[in-house]
């Protein structure tokens, strides 16, 4: 683990907003609360290095999951130089922890052709819908901030919303989820706050109708020019009836008006999930079966080795059949291995032999599985009849809640291990 971690710069703005959903008015608040220096605070919330300890203790604090923000690197006694996409020989020095999503100018990228060719045809058309869908830890968010950013090069603004870093009282009732959304998109462009201007209509025309006219009257006018909104997580919302239905409604709606209508021709939208849509929503109202439809696959064995070349690890097609026949090509799961093997933390063998312990490079992963399903015993008794090679006759929601964790696949009409080291995890 590297001594200093940062927050990705693209999620500052998110991080600071933290601060006072805790009950932390004041930097020097939380600087009490903890026991350590405000400059440390400070450097925190402004995407400066701090130790790791006091990064992982903040984000406590925040009720951040510190794994979603963290901008990791391997240090030495030299600070590792900016590298762009085409620099593939890198300093030894030099290498990315892969946690959250790959940075815009990493050289550890994957492409996943014709994938994101298609997305960035996509996202110059008016009034575009793209959606973007895998198991969890597959390379969503990376996509996500690979369209953001060609968005933005084309002279577009650019909004991400990420559901899973919103408090819990947001999801009271749609009123206030609807008002926090418009807030969260204004506070993002960095345009003033009139969202009591309009909402004197949501008790008229109801919230929905108020978060539409403030976008076609006040948001989209003030800009002035298109504006890419990516949604991502938005599973986070099948948990919540009494708010789902209106709000996909409302983005299918939005997206139906820039067929007609020249306002809402500047509004893209990018919709990211992990898992398939299990709630119950109306065709006609639904934004899951308009657009762009995207299922990012696993990574293939030329990727895997594209990956160990820009690592410098000395690979072939014996030490990429290896991985893959324990961690099949989950991208995630083949990068960290990579990774430690580059640091020369561990070797390819050992990972093979101890892939399952408490010393793997793969127990904090697996342990997060594990916290998961003994959270949900519906989810764990589950788990348990396929570890059996039974074919369970499951309900949809714990089949989708289970792929969405990347545990499962299907083949066929049946559900299988999405890999070995699932396997022998969950068989001990």
């Amino acid at each position: 683990m590297p001594r200093s971690v940062k927050v990705r710069t693209e999620l500052i703005s998110q991080v600071k907003s933290a601060l006072p959903r805790n009950g932390y008015i004041r930097q020097t608040d939380l600087a009490e609360y903890l026991q350590i220096s405000q400059s440390t605070i400070s450097s925190f919330l402004n995407g400066k290095p701090v130790d790791y300890l006091n990064f992982t203790e903040i984000c406590r604090a925040l009720n951040i999951e510190w794994q979603d923000i963290a901008d990791l690197m391997v240090e030495t006694s030299t600070i590792a130089p900016k590298i762009s996409n085409s620099e593939i020989s890198l300093p030894s020095h030099y290498l990315e922890y892969p946690s959250g999503f790959v940075p815009l100018d990493s050289p550890f990228y994957i492409r996943r052709s014709p994938i994101e060719e298609r997305c960035y045809e996509q996202i110059q058309q008016p009034g575009a819908l793209i959606r973007i869908k895998s198991p969890r830890q597959m390379g969503k968010t990376s996509l996500l901030a690979k369209i953001i950013d060609k968005s933005q090069s084309q002279g577009d603004c650019t909004v991400t919303l990420d559901f899973e870093l919103a408090a819990s009282q947001i999801f009271v009732n749609l009123d206030k989820f609807l008002r926090w959304f418009c807030a969260s998109i204004g506070f993002a462009l960095n345009i003033p706050n009139k969202i009591d201007d309009y909402w004197d209509l949501a008790n008229i025309v109801g919230s929905s109708m108020a978060c539409k006219a403030y976008f076609e009257e006040y948001l989209l006018p003030t800009i002035n020019k298109p504006l890419t909104l990516g949604l991502d997580k938005v599973d986070k919302i099948f948990e919540y009836p009494e708010i789902y239905r209106d709000f996909f409604g409302l983005l299918r709606a939005l997206h139906e008006e820039g067929k007609r209508r020249e306002i809402w021709k500047k509004l893209q939208l990018i919709i990211v999930h992990s898992t398939e849509v299990y709630v119950p929503l109306d065709i006609n109202q639904s934004p899951f079966n308009v657009g762009l439809s995207i299922e990012l696959p696993e990574f293939n064995h030329q990727q895997i080795l594209d990956l160990a070349q820009r690592h410098q690890l000395n690979w072939d097609n014996t030490e990429v059949d290896k991985i893959m026949n324990l961690v099949s090509g989950h991208p995630f799961l083949v990068r960290l291995a990579i990774y430690h093997i580059a640091c020369k933390n561990v070797s390819l063998s050992q990972i093979l032999e101890n892939a399952t312990s408490s010393k793997s490079i793969y127990s904090e992963h697996l342990r997060r599985q594990s916290f998961i399903l003994t959270q949900q015993p519906e989810l764990a008794e589950a788990m348990k009849d396929i570890v059996n090679n039974s074919n369970p006759t499951l309900s949809t929601v714990t089949k989708f809640k289970l792929q969405s964790m990347g545990l499962i696949k299907l083949q066929g009409e049946n559900l299988v291990l999405r890999n070995n080291l699932y396997r022998q995890f969950l068989r001990v």
